[in-house]
């Protein structure tokens, strides 16, 4: 099985190309027992997005229209295969994001074939979503990768069916007079793990190919993917930095 691609242009500053199959593995961890607990309760101050009671904060991106996506039993929502990507109805910016999901028990497909979908920072920029227990990948697309430009620290997945616990804090990138001022930066914890700190990101994430920077507005809304899988999300959560 290939990891990844030979002919993708190289990353800027960097040795490896987008998606590199030469790109080193993350080291992989054992998290701690985060992802075998219930639902992070979350702050009094922050904006509940997802509570598993509805899904009245997201919409679908095709057409505006109410998720199309399925509230299961047990509190969570999973994704409806060929329905779209969906996003949240209120805009966002600098924020500390909380996002739980599980991929399916039953394991279908290797590789970005399994339990794959992203979390999407103002709809631009993806922090992978993917089943990358005992699951290589190429190393800038396994879980919590800033998606065709960083790998994770280390590989903090737990098995599937299990939860995942996303912590992001988000820095906007700033723009001035059309000019890229700041860069976007992010930092994550997968299952109580730090896997990005203080990640300068080149631009939007991009699926083989490289990124530049171009002017956008301050806010954007959150965006989960539709990449086929049946990837169920639960208790999330979202401050304004």
């Amino acid at each position: 099985m290939s990891l990844g691609y030979t002919d993708t242009p190289f990353i800027h500053d960097q040795v490896w190309r987008v998606h590199d199959a030469e790109r080193p593995q993350p080291r992989i961890i054992t998290p701690g027992d985060a992802s075998t607990k219930a639902a992070v309760s979350p702050p009094s101050d922050a904006v509940v997005l997802f509570d598993g009671s509805n899904m009245d904060e997201w919409e679908s991106i095709k057409d505006s229209s109410a998720s199309p996506w399925e509230l299961t039993s047990d509190k969570a929502m999973r994704v409806v295969p060929k329905t779209g990507n969906i996003r949240t109805k209120r805009q966002f910016g600098d924020v500390q994001l909380h996002v739980e999901w599980a991929a399916p028990t039953e394991i279908k497909g290797e590789g970005q074939g399994r339990g794959n979908s992203g979390v999407f920072l103002m709809g631009r920029y993806e922090i992978q979503v993917l089943d990358s227990y005992d699951n290589p990948s190429y190393a800038d697309g396994l879980a919590t990768a800033v998606y065709g430009q960083y790998p994770p620290l280390v590989n903090a997945c737990c098995k599937p069916g299990e939860w995942h616990i996303y912590d992001i804090i988000w820095t906007a990138p700033r723009f001035s007079c059309g000019q890229l001022v700041a860069p976007a930066t992010v930092t994550v914890l997968h299952n109580g793990v730090v896997t990005h700190n203080h990640r300068i990101l080149q631009g939007p994430t991009e699926h083989r190919d490289t990124t530049r920077y171009d002017p956008h507005p301050e806010t954007g809304p959150i965006m989960l993917q539709d990449h086929g899988d049946l990837v169920q999300f639960r208790n999330i959560w979202v401050r304004d930095i």
